[in-house]
């Protein structure tokens, strides 16, 4: 009884561990691609008002 539930915590701890890892790595790309899109918004904007000025 003991063992299976060691066994079972164990299992949930890495679950839990690897599952947290996926999730930040997805919430750090998702950030720097974000801004990255901002800034290439921010650049055609800049582009079309220096155009129609010009």
């Amino acid at each position: 009884m003991k063992k299976s539930l060691t066994f079972i915590v164990l299992l949930f701890v890495v679950l839990l561990a690897s599952g947290c890892s996926k999730t930040w790595q997805g919430a750090k790309k998702d950030t720097k691609d974000s801004v990255e899109w901002s800034k290439d918004k921010a650049n055609d904007g800049a582009k079309y008002i220096e155009k129609k000025t010009d």
